[in-house]
């Protein structure tokens, strides 16, 4: 155990920061020995030497201890079997927990705190602070059988009673941050390498009296503790994972979402879910801390991290519920109108913000919505402030369920709310109403088994097809072959991955033709007919596609279009590329470019970049994501070059191989272009890359084939001189028979040197780079169990036909990744 405590230690020391994190864990996550001894696991699987560790009330303990001051104020003689069912429980749970020489100080101490509830008891003078108090030994008994379970197991751990430093004061409880802080701060100087039990719920004013958070205190105690010591992130385990598109329980089809953005989250919880309550945000928002939300039956199932931007996309995501929601109405007459907004802020500072709110000025009628819980305080405050609050008649009305739509934007989703208010009107309808906010869109209907509309919105909502805009750019010959594939497998493409696809955009030289309905592929390939267009302005405009995703689709090899990849990645637009200039690109735009996709979490795919159909990229990702290190790439990178050294034997000048395969259009109108090797740099950078490195193009040594009397002269020009290529490669074609070998166009890459290289090499006969069919592209990868015998990936690399099912192979990955 004390290897345990040594190598937890050096984590954290190897650590960049020493900020403590939070882990909270629920009264269901300690509802018996196993699970105490499952979260023990937890903590130590986190390797935190010096987590903060809060603690709610074992299972169902708070509500005994309720119980018996109801009993007890009632003169039921039943409290005193109640008392005795606590301490029983107590024992059960410690002695099942610990070993006896663990257990014996623990036991009595509990029967010390037994006693003292019995004294209080006794003096038959229960004021709130004593209810408060005797409320508070729950979370008391947690702590200490938690740290006593840790340090069982080799992990030093003190129980941390929250009262020691958490003042308040006020009704509703408010924090004295500047006090509490310091008191904690000067603890953890105490346990600098000791996990702190920190008890939930509780805390105390300036006179020392026991005061409590109130509702889900426990995790509001968890947030703020974070706050209070600059955690940086805090992890509430509970019973679920976290936050679904819907109640599980009830809509098989839900499911978990992983980010849930921190307002959305706040909405979700103002709107009365058990899972997050508004409390427990606050110190979120006020802090740096992240919020996870986990299951700590299951750890493995998954998560909900609460974010603090917006999600990328506008819309529902959570159907969220009440089941017995309250209506609390009264008149305001016509001259007290303006107050409205005034009540509401003075239920909110007391933390009782309604659900959803109703004005009917026809009636001078005013509705609020509370779940059962709240409805109570509220018509109490609300009843005695009505002599000066310029209201009369209030009333509560019981017998009504809440239904609501949470999400960005989503009172701004004309489908969504059209499928709200189809599926709500045929529901016995109180009034539907949208948040100010534009994050919910809430109905209150009489109360419903609300399952079957549960299920129906979320099926409208969630199981519909995603909304794909696809703009295209670069109508050349690549980009019509992709045309016609696209016509070809939309309705498979469509069917299989549950989207629907309009072809938004298409641009080429002359301009573009933009259609939101959608443009038919037949008119884009026979009658097309561009508008000129702006790029700036369109761009601007972008934002009000209407589309659920967008994804562009580069077929150019145009410099000025990579320039605007960030601006489109700014706008949240997928981006697949043919075009081998952003992936190629020098290394700062590059590196900002990455960074970028990842802040908007944006996909680029350009696996037709290289080796056009050939599964080159793909290969490098599944080597890298099985363990293998990437030690060398090398291969023949250019299709026309291949068919040039594949054919060049000396029976015939090189000039004229060149010559027949520019008439053969095997190269760019002009092949300097591909004689130079610049094509094959690019490659190779953008391969170097996909393995994990960071090779600059500038660092690749580049053999130009080209003389340099012959790069800068007009291409008629270059074509009469042709024959000046001629000497220097019957040259070097001499010394590789000299060599017993044969002449090939090599790019290599050698991960330990970082070296780069593009340019003529001699290879033996037997080489894997020597016998190619003319054309073919080969690519070598050696790894760490591929290096005597490397992996070797052959086949035509260029062809308008190949690399438009590259393209189309990525927009489908894409499309399945969405």
């Amino acid at each position: 155990m004390q290897g345990v405590r040594q190598v937890m230690i050096q984590q954290q020391n190897n650590s960049d920061s020493h900020r403590r994190p939070v882990h909270k864990f629920g009264g269901s996550s300690l509802a018996d020995a196993a699970c105490f001894h499952r979260v023990a696991d937890i903590i130590h699987s986190q390797g935190q030497v010096d987590a903060l560790i809060v603690v709610s009330a074992s299972g169902k303990t708070t509500n005994r201890l309720i119980e018996l001051l109801n009993l007890f104020v009632s003169g039921d003689n039943a409290a005193a079997a109640t008392l005795e069912g606590v301490y029983s429980f107590q024992c059960g749970l410690i002695e099942s927990t610990l070993n006896e020489a663990e257990a014996a100080p623990l036991l009595a101490a509990l029967a010390e705190d037994i006693g003292t509830i019995a004294t209080v008891l006794e003096n038959h003078r229960l004021d709130d602070y004593q209810r408060s108090l005797i409320q508070s030994f729950g979370e008391l008994w947690s702590s200490r059988l938690l740290a006593s379970l840790l340090g069982s197991r080799g992990l030093p751990a003190v129980s941390l009673d929250a009262r020691r430093f958490l003042r308040v004061s006020g009704s509703p409880v408010q924090v004295d941050e500047a006090h509490s802080r310091r008191q904690l701060q000067d603890i953890m100087a105490e346990h600098p390498e000791q996990i702190l039990v920190v008890t939930g719920f509780i805390a105390a004013d300036a006179e020392g009296r026991t005061r409590l958070l109130g509702r889900n205190g426990s995790d509001f105690s968890a947030t703020l503790l974070a706050a209070l010591a600059d955690s940086p992130h805090t992890t509430i385990w509970s019973d679920v994972p976290g936050v679904f598109s819907a109640d599980p329980r009830r809509v098989k089809e839900a499911r978990l979402l992983t980010r849930l953005s921190l307002p959305e989250a706040a909405e979700l919880a103002r709107l009365g879910s058990p899972v997050l309550h508004s409390r427990t945000l606050g110190p979120v928002g006020s802090s740096q801390q992240q919020l996870m939300l986990r299951c700590s039956y299951h750890p493995d199932d998954g998560h909900t991290r609460i974010l603090r931007q917006h999600p990328r996309e506008p819309g529902a995501r959570i159907v969220t519920s009440v089941d017995d929601a309250v209506l609390v109405e009264m008149t305001i007459p016509d001259r007290y109108q303006d107050r409205v907004n005034a009540l509401t802020e003075w239920l909110t500072r007391r933390e009782l913000a309604p659900l959803a709110c109703k004005r009917r000025p026809e009636h001078k009628l005013w509705q609020i919505v509370y779940t059962r819980e709240q409805a109570e305080q509220a018509f109490s405050l609300l009843r005695d402030h009505q002599p000066g609050g310029g209201f009369e008649g209030l009333q509560q009305r019981e017998g009504f369920s809440l239904v609501a739509l949470v999400g960005r934007d989503v009172t701004a989703q004309a489908e969504q709310c059209l499928h709200f208010y189809h599926a709500l009107n045929e529901q016995p309808l109180e009034f539907i109403q949208p948040a100010r906010n534009g994050l919910s869109l809430v109905g209150v209907v009489r109360k419903i088994v609300l399952e079957p509309l549960l299920l129906r919105l979320h099926q409208s909502l969630f199981s519909r097809p995603k909304r794909v805009g696809l703009i295209l750019f670069g109508r050349g010959n690549i980009g019509q072959a992709w045309l016609k594939l696209y016509q070809q497998e939309k309705a498979r493409l469509e069917q299989t991955l549950n989207v629907q696809l309009t072809l938004y955009g298409v641009f080429d030289s002359k301009g573009a033709m933009l259609a939101s309905q959608g443009l038919e592929v037949q008119q884009v390939l026979n009658d097309f007919q561009p508008a000129s267009m702006v790029w700036p302005d369109w761009l601007e405009n972008l934002a009000e596609h209407g589309f659920d995703q967008l994804v562009a689709l580069d077929f150019t090899a145009s410099d000025t279009l990579v320039q605007y990849y960030p601006d489109l990645v700014e706008q949240h637009v997928h981006l697949i590329a043919a075009n081998k200039l952003a992936g190629a690109a020098e290394q700062g735009f590059y590196l900002r470019l990455k960074q970028s996709l990842a802040e908007h979490r944006v996909q680029f795919l350009s696996n037709a970049t290289v080796g056009a159909g050939l599964p080159v990229q793909s290969s490098l990702r599944q080597l890298l994501q099985s363990g293998e290190q990437i030690r060398t790439i090398s291969g023949i990178f250019s299709g026309t070059l291949s068919w040039l050294f594949q054919h060049y034997d000396g029976k015939q000048p090189f000039s004229e191989l060149v010559l027949q395969a520019w008439q053969q259009g095997l190269t760019e109108p002009d092949p300097r272009q591909d004689l130079n090797g610049r094509d094959v740099q690019r490659k190779l950078v953008i391969l170097a890359r996909e393995a994990g490195f960071d090779l600059d193009p500038e660092r690749v040594e580049v053999s130009d084939l080209v003389p340099a009397s012959l790069a800068n002269l007009e291409k008629d020009a270059f074509f009469d001189r042709l024959a000046e290529l001629d000497q220097p490669l019957g040259e070097a074609l001499d010394r590789a028979r000299e060599q017993g070998g044969v002449l090939r166009h090599v790019a290599r890459f050698d991960a330990a040197s970082g070296e780069a290289s593009v340019g003529l090499e001699v290879v033996a006969g037997d080489h894997a780079f020597a016998h190619l069919r003319p054309g073919d592209n080969v690519y070598a990868i050696e790894t760490r169990h591929y290096r005597q015998n490397p992996l070797v990936i052959q086949g035509p690399g260029a062809g308008r036909e190949v690399t438009a099912g590259a393209m189309q192979a990525d927009l489908w990955s894409l499309l399945a990744g969405l």
